[in-house]
Parts: C-alpha cells; structure tokens; sequence
C-alpha cells in the first residue's frame, strides 16, 4: 500500500501587486525561486534518486514518511485562526471589530510525521498498521506566549489485515471517513484530499478523520463494496429561542474528555455503504449515508427521550482528462449532513417541543489538478454547501425555532453599533474559491524541497430575518515550505 502524499503545483507571475499582503506573497514566491541557489546545490544532485526509507526490523517492514513544514497565511479579515480557517461562523460581520482588521499567522504546526509497519503471514494474508501525526490541535493548556507546548494530534491510526485471495480487508482504527472521494477501489491511502495549504481543506469537500470499523470486499481492480460504522459526533444550531432541552453534555476531564467543550448524546454509528468502480477509464463512487440523533426534554425531571434519523445519498468521480490534467467531483445530499463538509454548517436544529429535526444540505465540490511535470502541480477548486431553512414558529407566530427562521433579528449584522444578540445570521450556504501551485525546486538524495502558494476567496451567505439577509466574506493567501526528506 502506497503511503497517503501531499504533492504540489503550478507558479503564476505576480507582478507589482499593490496590496501589502500580497507583496508579502510574493515576496516569499521570490524567495523560494532563489532557493536552488542559496542551498548551492549541484545540477546533478536534480537528477539524483533517492534512498530507500524502508528498513527490516524481522518479520516487519517499516517505511517513514511525513515533512517539515513553515507556513504563514494572511486574512483580510482577522478570524483568530491558525493555518486551518474556518469557513462558516468564524468570518466575521461589520459589527464584529476584528471584521476591519487583517490577519497573519506563520506556522509549523503543520509538520507531520507517519510510519506504515507492514508483515506478511503468507502470500493469500498481510497485515500493517498506519501512523501519521502532525501538531494541529490545541490543548486546554497550550499556548504561543513562550514554550509553543501545541500537543501532538492523532490524524491516522489503524490496523488493517488482508485476505488477498478472497478480496478482502478488514480496517479497525482512525482514518479519512469511507464517505471521503479516493481514486483506486475503495483501497486506504487512496484519499483525494484536495491539495491546499489550508488546513481546513476547500467549502463542499466531504470528509471526516475518525474511529471506525470498516469491511470491504474487491472483484480485481475493477469493483468494490464497503461499509463503515464510524464515531458519531453531531453539530447542532439551537436556535436563540430553543427550549431547554438536553441535547449535548460537556466533556468529563476525568474520562478524558475535554471539559471546555461538549459532546452530543449518540446511540449508534454513522453507517456508510459504498460501491466503487475502475472500469479503465475513470474512477467512480455512489455511497448512502445513515445517522441517528438522540435528545431529550425537558431537561431535567421526567421526560422524553426523541430520536431523529438522518438519511443521504453521494456521489463522486475522478477523470484523467489531457495526460497531465484530471478532473475531479463530489456530491452529498441529504438530511443531517453539516458534520461531513468543510465548513461545518449544522446537522440538526431543535423544535419548539424540544425535540431534534435535521436540516436538509447539499454540499458539492469540483476540482482540476495540473502536474505537467514531476516538479510543477497546479490547482483550481470550488466548492459549496448549503443547508435549507429549518424554521418552526410559536403558537401565535411571533416567536421564532430552529434554523435560519425570518423572526430572527439580523438588524445589527451590518451596523458598527450591532450586537450578537441583532445579528443571528445562520447561514444558508458557503461558496468557496481556491487556487494554487506546489513548486518542487528540489528533487535529489536527500529527498524534496517544495514551495507552495495558495489564494482563495470564500463567500457566507446568510437567510432572510428581520433586518435582511447580511453576507460577508474572506480572502486569504497562504505561503508553505516544506521539506520531505523521506520522498523523493
């Protein structure tokens, strides 16, 4: 099994940009094109292959992987983020202060580091465990003031044992969600993230990394059906008005949970069927999805425990278009589906009489990737996601529930003197645009240099309340040197 790659991209020529940070991109772009130069190497060493990084430690083969990473990213508008943005809540309004301020954030949270161990029992059977790390999470603890103390995130782990004569594999562990668009079979490491600097990925691309249990069978390289029970975990939007019903509960420090978040009360894994096919040209997936959410009211004394389902359908496909170019796109849609996009729009809202009711979205993303050589990727994405107004009223109609109601007051949104309390904006869809390029300037024994530079431009629009239907945006440039000694 091939390990899971970041690769890289196409460079455009910026030419006397006139805001600032965007001569401070290309500023970096300059740098990076004097990089062969200042590390003196030879020609030669362009040309040069690299060494094995897998070594034999008895029965097991073990291969390494990962890359160092620096990278910085400028807002427009400042949403106190890291290298992972967030696309829906956290860009802000013209009521909010930080929505007049820019923002620059430089990083090495992004280093990652993997192990794949592998062992065979015979020739019909394998097994291997997968290990992959990188410093995007934040303990309660942890902060930037002096010791940077970031902890160490689990992204993948998981073991996977092999029936090769039967087409069979069994994964148990952390991994992408089997929802998540691959490119061969339905086979791990075969993932198409899309290739951003951004941490958060692109609006509209379908994912999620966590614990399940999956079992798949292959006809050759032609066909394959899988299923996934996978950790549940639901996003809920309330509502100002909601009732107070039970419907999460804060972590439990000693459970080793995180006590300044909360958890949502799930009875059941989110269950994922896929079929994938090979035929020759082209690669392509259909999937259905099925969810269940639990909550009660009132919340406390007697009272009644309600279930809600969510059920959705995806497709997806990737196409070798001219030799160098490929094409790639997915869809879901369905009810209860916030959680498997992006940008995080809700899975669910809640209903006068407390109970849950999911919100209809459909969420969709298209992209090209470019590699006309080994040394140039170049990447154009977009994406969107969008949810349906979920909205219920009072017995008289003049107090508003649920998701995205018109009774919901969005008079503050565009004001200087606005609150949160005048600017409930829930959003009704997400659109994002995104391009860059990964440049490896080096390629030789000690493995690969690359640079990369991304843009994109992402839109919040929000559903009609009282005072209107408010939008605001975000623009973004992010700058990555990377260094992966283990590929070449």
């Amino acid at each position: 099994m091939k390990l899971p790659v970041t690769e890289v991209i196409d460079s455009t020529t910026i030419s006397a940009p006139r805001s600032p940070w965007l001569r401070t991109a290309a500023g970096v772009a300059i740098a990076a094109l004097l990089g062969g130069a200042v590390l003196g190497m030879p020609k030669s060493a362009w040309g040069g292959d690299a060494p094995s990084t897998a070594i034999q430690a008895g029965p097991l083969r073990l291969t390494f992987g990962g890359f160092t990473a620096l990278e910085g990213v400028e807002r427009n508008r400042a949403e106190g983020a890291d290298i992972g943005s967030d696309f829906n809540t956290g860009i802000p309004f013209p009521y909010q202060s930080i929505y007049h301020m820019s923002e620059f954030r430089e990083s090495a949270r992004q280093s990652r580091f993997s192990l794949l161990v592998q062992s065979s029992l015979s020739d019909a059977i394998s097994a291997e465990a997968y290990l992959e790390t990188d410093f995007l999470s934040a303990g309660v603890t942890s902060n930037a003031r002096e010791s940077n103390s970031y902890t160490l995130r689990m992204r993948h782990f998981y073991a996977l044992v092999q029936d090769h004569d039967n087409g069979l594999y069994l994964l148990a562990g952390q991994n992408w969600s089997l929802a998540t668009l691959g490119s061969q079979g339905l086979t791990p490491g075969k993932e198409i993230a899309p290739m951003t600097i951004d941490a958060q990925y692109v609006a509209g691309f379908n994912w999620t990394r966590n614990p399940q249990l999956r079992l798949v069978k292959s006809w050759g390289h032609s066909a394959a059906l899988g299923i996934s029970f996978e950790s549940p975990q639901v996003v809920i939007s309330a509502g100002p008005n909601a009732p107070v019903a039970l419907v999460n509960q804060s972590g439990l420090g000693s459970g080793l949970e995180n006590p300044t978040t909360t958890y949502s009360l799930d009875f059941m894994p989110d269950t994922i069927v896929k079929a994938a096919f090979d035929p020759g040209w082209g690669h392509y997936e259909i999937y259905g999805l099925v969810r269940g959410f639990r909550d009660r009211f009132p919340n406390s004394g007697a009272g009644t425990n309600y279930t809600a389902w969510g059920t959705a359908g995806g497709a997806g496909m990737v196409l070798p278009l001219a030799a160098p170019l490929t094409f790639q796109v997915s869809v879901l849609a369905g009810d209860g589906i916030g959680r498997y996009g992006s940008s995080q729009l809700p899975d669910v809202t809640v209903r006068p009489n407390g109970a849950f009711a999911t919100i209809p979205a459909v969420q969709a993303l298209a992209g090209f990737v470019l590699k006309p050589d080994s040394r140039w990727t170049v990447y154009l994405y977009g994406g969107m996601e969008q949810a349906d107004r979920t909205a219920f009223t009072s017995g008289t109609g003049t107090v508003g529930y649920g998701y995205g109601s018109p009774l919901y007051n969005n008079s503050g949104c565009d004001s200087l003197t606005g609150t949160a309390g005048t600017c409930v904006a829930n959003s009704r869809s997400v659109q994002q645009a995104a391009a860059g390029f990964w440049w490896k300037y080096y390629q030789g024994a000690i493995g690969n240099l690359q640079f990369g530079l991304q843009g994109s431009y992402t839109r919040r629009n929000t559903f009609t309340g009282i005072g209107g239907d408010p939008n605001t945006d975000l623009s973004m440039v992010f700058v990555s040197f990377r260094y992966y000694p283990y590929q070449r």
